[in-house]
């Protein structure tokens, strides 16, 4: 593992490291991943064992005792899987009815106003936060924040907060899956997380959003393998199309461009890892739907372990104290810090509500407007150019989202029109 490490940046096919961004193999990020797999491992091979054992005592009719009701939640679960249930379990959202249209106008301009505030807000302090220098001054040259594992940590810990409040204030159905089986989309989702942060250092804003708008070919694929789902033809014809213009995108890239904006071998390394992980995420949770279970329960489950995960491995790495003190050495990095958190918290409320009301057609459509935007705040204000061929991609890559929206529209009307029995193809 050693010389893997020494040799990986010179293996990076003429890859530049950005100055003062790798001050030790410490830094580089990935010692950092193995570091924090590693903490990860302490926690999942341990809980591993117990499940396991449990399930060989058959622990479910021998256990008594006051740990009994937390052993059986969190092996067995409480109740069986709902075989009849069509959508991942989102609650019937409401229709719009035409005495209404005003109040439904109103929700739509506050749902969007409400995502775009959110995320845009969430996209601008994300770049801010990872590439920027917090304290400089004429004298000092500054320092930057290079521990992506606590800023998945703030996020986890607010969103796990705001999420066991809702469910404790609204009524919830009654809980039925396993707990342990929410750790399997918490650990992807915090790697996806990290990869998402990290990235930020060897590649430019706009590239990454467009990457994440790109993400449904991984997620086809990975609903193959995971689901076993099938497709219709107009979903390959859309990949295939953003795989055309994404490529336009990364590849007109000028040589001479400054350094943050230059896509490196680790920015790409790392984005691929973001796609993978979050691509397992979405069909895993789909999975976890077939559980009777409310959005918000979803997201309570994942964040418990998403906190469990990353304390763990923060303190076990000596990486919390030191993020604390990065924390009272600038302020302004504590507000990004906190409303980081608070925007992706936010966000998350604003996503489970526009689907319940609108459906996820309106909901894509306006997370769609969301990434054009991100990509024009940020080459507004961190100076990031983008070529006329890049132009171009990026077009291709927005009219081919917007068609899977037109054509999912399209089909979900066509099935109510099929006979009793039969269920169309499963999408993306």
């Amino acid at each position: 593992l050693p010389l893997v490490l020494v040799s990986l940046p010179t293996m990076a096919t003429g890859e530049e490291i950005p100055p003062g961004l790798q001050d030790s193999w410490g830094d580089f990020w990935l010692f950092r991943f193995f570091v924090n797999a590693a903490g990860y491992a302490s926690i999942v091979v341990p809980g591993f064992l117990l499940i396991q054992y449990f399930k060989r005592r058959n622990y479910l009719e021998t256990g008594r005792g006051i740990c009994f009701p937390i052993v059986k939640s969190c092996v067995f679960g409480s109740e069986a899987k709902s075989v009849h249930q069509e959508d991942g379990s989102l609650p019937p959202r409401a229709e719009p009815t035409e005495s209404s249209t005003a109040r439904q106008v109103f929700k739509l301009l506050f749902c969007a106003t409400g995502l775009q505030a959110s995320y845009l807000t969430w996209g601008v302090l994300q770049e801010h936060v990872m590439t920027r220098t917090y304290g400089a001054t004429e004298t000092d040259p500054g320092e930057k924040f290079k521990d992506s594992q606590f800023l998945v940590f703030m996020n986890r810990i607010l969103a796990f907060t705001v999420a066991g409040l809702y469910c404790a204030l609204t009524k919830q159905p009654r809980h039925g899956a396993p707990m342990y089986k929410y750790s399997f989309a918490s650990l992807s989702n915090i790697l996806s997380s990290w990869c998402q942060y990290e990235a930020l250092k060897y590649i430019s804003f706009p590239t990454q959003v467009l990457a994440k708008a790109s993400k449904v070919i991984p997620v086809m694929m990975m609903g193959k393998l995971v689901s076993r789902k099938s497709y219709e033809y107009w979903e390959y014809l859309t990949a295939a199309l953003i795989t055309v213009g994404v490529s336009m995108f990364l590849l007109s890239s000028a040589p001479n461009r400054h350094v943050s904006t230059v896509t490196t071998f680790s920015g790409i390394v790392l984005l691929a890892g973001y796609i993978i992980f979050d691509s397992f995420t979405s069909n895993w949770q789909d999975a976890l739907f077939t559980y009777k279970m409310s959005p918000v329960q979803m997201m309570f489950g994942v964040n418990v372990f998403s906190c469990l995960f990353t304390v763990g491995s923060l303190l076990e790495q000596g990486a919390l104290l030191e993020s604390l003190r990065f924390m009272t050495r600038h302020s302004e990095f504590t507000t990004h810090a906190v409303l980081l958190s608070v925007c992706s918290a936010c966000g998350q409320l604003f996503i489970f509500y526009t689907i319940n009301q609108f459906g996820a057609a309106v909901f894509t459509i306006i997370m769609t407007l969301r990434q054009a935007f991100a990509i024009l705040l940020s080459c507004l204000i961190y100076g990031h150019t983008v070529t006329v061929v890049g132009g171009l991609g990026v077009a291709v890559v927005f009219m081919a989202l917007f068609l899977r929206v037109y054509a999912r529209s399209r089909m979900k009307k066509r099935s109510k029109k099929l006979p009793p029995g039969e269920s169309p193809v499963q999408k993306v």
